[in-house]
């Protein structure tokens, strides 16, 4: 049973769980994490992997024996990550041009939805530009987006100003140029998170049908193990950081699923009630079993 997991004590805990149920896990490093995605998504080369949320809808839409395990590795908020050089605001985003990694990147789903939401923007009178192609085989881009030249960089082609904004998370360069487009964003999301519910959440956790059909106890209490460690490290606040269990990543995913539908991320619509009924049949599990 192979595992990729980017937190180090996430993977120590689940290690452990799994291997006290009878399995004999093993941790894959590979970083960034979610340059694991493609083969775990495609070819079920892990068992166990760290996926960006857009990716499991992806994968779900695309008919991948891919199982939504409802732990959250990744959440943060997300409205700082529109950002430009220049003079330019998040009211001038319509007719310039925005580059993002990936059309399918969670981060860049989440920002695209805000502007749509928040601040009235018609994506299609943007100038989109992506870098790289989808982990799901057989997803692509929307007709009205762009493909940068072929070894092109967002980072690089942001900086030197052949694009008016980016939208990036870790990808972001070290400038002091740098701007974000939306005015006080953490403030913003903050108020957006509360009004919600939720946190815009970023990364799960994926488990193959496979490895659930044959490791059904040791995903259980690799789930028990990882919702232990993130609950004892959750501090008080109006939403949870890293939310666990299905109800509490309903928001996340029911919104989330929305703005990719929108966007033409996905194919067709995919309902969070399909995602916990997937994974708790091939569990042989209730929902209330993973906090449904």
């Amino acid at each position: 049973m192979q595992l990729v997991l980017g937190r180090d004590d996430l993977a120590a805990a689940a290690l452990a769980a799994a291997r006290e149920a009878g399995a004999e896990p093993e941790r894959v490093d590979i970083s960034p994490v979610h340059k694991a995605s493609r083969g775990f998504v495609n070819a079920s080369d892990v068992d166990l992997c760290e996926l960006a949320i857009v990716t499991v809808l992806q994968a779900v839409a695309h008919g991948r024996p891919v199982l939504l395990l409802p732990v959250t590795t990744l959440g943060r908020h997300q409205h700082q990550t529109l950002v430009t050089l220049g003079n330019l605001s998040v009211a001038d985003v319509e007719g310039h041009s925005v580059g993002v990694r990936a059309w399918s990147q969670t981060t860049g789903v989440w920002m695209r939805g805000f502007l749509t939401e928040q601040y009235g923007v018609d994506l299609r009178k943007v100038d989109w530009r992506t870098y790289e192609g989808h982990h799901v085989d057989g997803a692509e881009d929307p007709s009205w987006v762009r493909r940068a030249p072929e070894g092109s960089k967002l980072p690089a082609d942001f900086l030197a100003g052949r694009i008016d904004f980016g939208i990036m998370g870790n990808e972001l360069p070290s400038d002091d140029r740098t701007r974000t487009a939306v005015d006080n964003p953490h403030e913003v999301a903050e108020q957006w998170s509360k009004d919600q519910g939720f946190i815009p959440v970023n990364h799960v956790v994926g488990v193959s049908a496979a490895a659930a059909a044959e490791h059904p106890a040791a995903v259980l209490a690799a789930y028990d193990a990882m919702r232990s460690v993130l609950t004892a490290k959750e501090h008080d606040g109006p939403v949870a950081l890293h939310p666990v269990g299905f109800e509490a990543l309903r928001g996340a995913f029911t919104k989330a699923a929305a703005y990719a539908l929108e966007q033409d991320v996905i194919p067709r619509a995919v309902d969070y009630d399909e995602l916990v009924e997937r994974t708790c049949a091939a569990l042989g599990v209730p929902p209330a079993r993973l906090g449904g």
